[in-house]
């Protein structure tokens, strides 16, 4: 059982975190590339002991979100008991009307979500909730019923602190606001866009988590199905990507990782997973040696 991952301050929170978090849209909802079971989620059994596992390997930070169906449920009915050896974010704005979501950022919509995501959750206190943008995210800051209600939940004590999960056109206005604690940019080896406002972020003292470290499974094994599209630019890269690796797949892992674990501006890593044995690779990833330097891994493009 391992109980010595690496923590990180989280911004100007009081909170520290793994490195390695979890995300937990995989134990709620069908996601991913791959083969079409890959996609799949899993069903409650197996759903609670992948979140019993992750607390099990030290893991201290679990993300999820309104959007991610019965992810928050699932969360409450399996973990809740274990509730004071986690950091729990969630996320609000987008809805769930299984099989579909929808966005509703208004003063009203956002309160009772997080009231409902509380009772979901079977939890008093939920310690980051994060904007869950949609296609319009500027109206969403410019309007500010989102933020507001937000604070009123944190004034009532039913959150602890304000995030946003923003695309890269909106991160530098949620930087900016002031608004924000703790930011959830998409971010990998082959996706750097926003390496500059994350460290921006990091200058202004904001925590950062990652989603996408793994860019959805093309830095994983399951890229195997696309390497030869050629209309697939991300498929493209990674195959760039091999040819450093000596063609080992199962490096991709390993070098999307101590990519982002080189980056000091980077609090938390969420991986995303519903399988043990995925996720014990990915924490050995962190150390498991690779025939490039960081050096030349961070240069590639």
């Amino acid at each position: 059982m391992e109980k010595n991952l690496e923590k990180r301050k989280l911004g100007l929170t009081n909170l520290e975190v793994t490195f390695i978090g979890f995300g937990a849209l995989e134990i709620g909802r069908d996601w991913g590339i791959g083969l079409l079971g890959d996609q799949s989620r899993p069903d409650e059994e197996s759903a609670g002991k992948m979140l019993n596992f992750v607390l099990d390997q030290g893991i201290n930070l679990i993300d999820t979100a309104r959007a991610y169906h019965l992810s928050e449920e699932r969360i409450g009915k399996s973990i809740a008991h274990r509730r004071s050896e986690f950091v729990l974010a969630s996320k609000c704005g987008e809805h769930s009307t299984e099989p579909d979501t929808y966005y509703d950022f208004s003063y009203k919509a956002v309160k009772d979500s997080i009231d409902k995501s509380l009772n979901l959750l079977r939890t008093d206190v939920i310690d980051v909730m994060q904007i869950h943008f949609g296609p319009d995210p500027e109206k969403v800051l410019a309007e500010g019923e989102t933020v507001a209600a937000m604070r009123h939940a944190q004034i009532e004590g039913k959150i602890r602190f304000l995030g946003a999960s923003p695309h890269h056109t909106i991160m530098a206005a949620c930087i900016e606001s002031g608004a924000f604690d703790v930011l959830q940019v998409d971010y990998s080896l082959l996706n750097r866009q926003s390496e500059e406002l994350i460290a921006e972020a990091a200058r202004q003292n904001i925590g950062i988590l990652v989603r996408g470290g793994l860019a959805r499974g093309y830095l994983t094994p399951k890229v195997q199905h696309h390497l030869y599209e050629s209309d697939d630019a991300e498929a493209v890269k990674t195959s760039r990507l091999l040819g450093l690796l000596d063609g080992e797949l199962e490096l991709l892992p390993a070098a999307a990782i101590q990519f982002l674990r080189a980056n000091k501006n980077v609090s938390s890593v969420l991986v995303g997973s519903k399988s043990p044995e995925h996720l014990s690779h990915i924490l050995e990833a962190v150390h498991t040696p690779l025939p490039i330097s960081i050096e030349d891994l961070t240069a590639f493009r």
